[in-house]
């Protein structure tokens, strides 16, 4: 009899919320109830599924267990693994129906994906290679040995794939460019400096399957003649850096990085860079400099890094999830990545869906999917029934796109058409208590931090734009001082040298393009419609709503309630800080923001 598979999430979030502790656990059970040899359980990456973890699969049956904590692996294991009864409690829930699921594939979170670049996370153990391989790992790379460069090359062109880092640049073209730039010596650098709030594709790619991207870089190495790699990665993903480094020796244990690999004449190795997490390090050029010791800054193009890039040499930079999709893509042909996705943008796109959502977590779909599927189907809809306002797609740099826009195909030109960008995976959703002025200030705040001063546009232009909306939600703004962030908006975005600058107004220009109402209530009334700006509010309390039950007086850290229980409550403006407490605590509506 074969042994049974338990697969528990080892993902950053999971880690957080305790499956190592479960999964301990899980060992002495099954060691107390003499089974443990009918189990190998396997510490995989990361399901996706974050609001749900920690997170256990049970194999062959496919049962999907969530939200496991250690207090719950006892009765998993008297109730399941020895008696074979479902513990109902530990399976999904579905939002809309009640109806508990045990298959995590009928989940609406994972019943809309398309899983290609995270087709192994979740299902196979990071730390070993032999997994990787039983799952056709590293046939892609065999193959390209066997075809001439210009062939793998027009295979990536005629996929389609284009740069998931945030341009969307296609990938075969940057690949020919460095094909045919001379020079003896070339690099291969892929780009994991993930920088945007709130995103962890590229983190959750190296934890839960670093030999794709490893056997994306040795194919593209292979197409363009260069022989060596550097991985810049995130000091802050120490659990990616460390599955990146053990899947690097144990691809050298196994010869497919080093010299003469195969015996075919090829030599390439890989090497680990760490970044001090400077935001402006994802953008090619900075990224570059940072590997050589430089201070990380951009530089003016041209020269393109596919001519002159590290140390001088043609240079290939891709982002992690686009070397992902590479190995599929010469594994299985052009056809079968260039089927999905929409004519001008081929393939899947993983998201990281974050904000006023129910699903929160990484997905993968497919270009072309609406954005309604995506926030309601794969992410459930809106917390707590709330009203849908608005999401923020793209990172800090991305636009703010309305209810209006629900039906927007998800693509790289219909994107860029509504104001907004792919970027690198981003997706933050809103709901109808979000100041969009606010909104658009924090993300501004952001970018003007992480600016590296080199050109003026950038570093003068975000401070000027700051200035500006701090104003306004202080109620001190002017109507003009619309017209002056549309104008440095826009020549921001057109003098700025490198991505950091021009795409740092974008959650500026389009907040102003679709929520343009919430800026003049906020200069002319001097009101923030959703009660968010602390300068532009008043609390008082509703004294008929009011049971006098003192409990807004207790949570005031200012004392700046007055009145004790069963007597009238008042609120001191005087003294009152607006840290909301009140209003939060409150359950009869009794505390008034206006």
């Amino acid at each position: 009899m074969s042994r049974r598979r338990i697969l528990f999430c080892a993902g950053t979030g999971c880690i957080s919320s305790g499956a190592f502790k479960a999964r301990d656990i899980l060992v002495s059970e099954l060691d107390r109830h003499g089974i443990s040899d009918d189990f190998d359980i396997i510490a995989s990456g990361c399901h996706g599924f974050c609001e749900q973890g920690p997170i256990f699969i049970i194999h062959p049956e496919n049962i999907f267990y969530c939200a496991v904590q250690p207090e719950d692996i006892k009765e998993l294991v008297e109730e399941y693994l020895v008696n074979g009864n479902v513990v109902e409690r530990l399976l999904y829930k579905d939002i809309s129906t009640g109806e508990r699921v045990k298959d995590h594939m009928k989940i609406g979170f994972y019943a809309k994906q398309k899983r290609l670049v995270l087709r192994n996370c979740g299902l196979i153990d990071p730390e070993n290679i032999q997994e990787y391989i039983d799952q056709q790992g590293y046939e892609g790379f065999k193959k390209a040995l066997e075809i001439d460069n210009s062939e793998i090359i027009e295979e990536v062109k005629k996929s389609g794939l284009r740069g998931r880092g945030g341009a969307g640049f296609p990938t075969g073209l940057k690949w020919e460019f460095t094909y045919k730039a001379e020079g003896e010596k070339k690099y291969i650098v892929c780009n994991a400096d993930e920088g945007d709030p709130g995103a962890f594709m590229d983190r959750s790619i190296l934890e839960g399957d670093p030999h794709n991207v490893i056997e994306g870089m040795l194919i593209a190495g292979f197409a363009l003649n260069a022989n060596e790699g550097y991985v810049y990665v995130r000091a802050e993903y120490p659990l990616a850096v460390k599955r990146l480094r053990k899947a690097i020796e144990q691809a050298r244990e196994r010869g497919f990085l080093g010299n003469n690999i195969f015996d075919k004449g090829f030599s390439f190795d890989i090497k680990i860079k760490e970044g001090a997490g400077a935001f402006v390090c994802g953008e090619e050029t900075a990224l570059l400099a940072s590997i050589e010791g430089k201070r990380g800054m951009p530089r003016p193009r041209p020269p393109f890094p596919a001519n002159e890039g590290l140390w001088g040499k043609p240079t290939c930079l891709n982002n992690v999830e686009t070397f992902a999709n590479i190995p599929l893509i010469i594994r299985e042909g052009f056809e079968a990545f260039a089927s999905i996705g929409t004519e001008g943008s081929k393939g899947t796109k993983v998201f990281a869906l974050t904000g006023k959502i129910n699903n929160t977590g990484l997905a993968e779909v497919p270009n072309g999917i609406l954005m309604r599927e995506v926030i309601f189907d794969i992410g459930g809809g809106i917390k707590g029934d709330r009203e849908f306002k608005a999401v923020q797609i793209g990172g800090p740099s991305g636009g703010c796109l309305p209810a209006e826009h629900l039906d927007l195909p998800i693509d790289y030109d219909s994107l860029t058409q509504a104001g907004a960008m792919m970027g690198s995976g981003g997706l933050v959703v809103m709901d109808e208590d979000t100041c969009m002025v606010d909104l658009a200030r924090y993300f501004l705040t952001f970018t003007q931090n992480e600016s590296c001063g080199k050109c003026t546009p950038c570093r003068e232009g975000t401070m000027r734009m700051l200035e500006i909306l701090n104003r306004i939600v202080q109620g001190k703004g002017k109507e003009e001082d619309l017209e002056k962030l549309e104008y440095l908006g826009r020549n921001t975005k057109d003098t700025s040298l490198c991505g950091l600058g021009q795409t740092s107004p974008n959650p500026i220009l389009s907040t102003l393009r679709y929520f343009r109402h919430e800026y003049i209530a906020h200069i002319r009334e001097k009101r923030c419609p959703a009660g968010l700006c602390p300068d532009l509010i008043t609390y008082s309390i509703h004294q008929e709503n009011c049971k006098r039950c003192n409990v807004c007086a207790k949570a005031c850290p200012a004392d700046a309630i007055s009145g004790k229980p069963k007597e009238e409550h008042h609120i001191d403006v005087d003294l009152c800080t607006k840290c909301n407490n009140c209003f939060e605590v409150c359950k009869f509506n009794a505390i008034i923001k206006e």
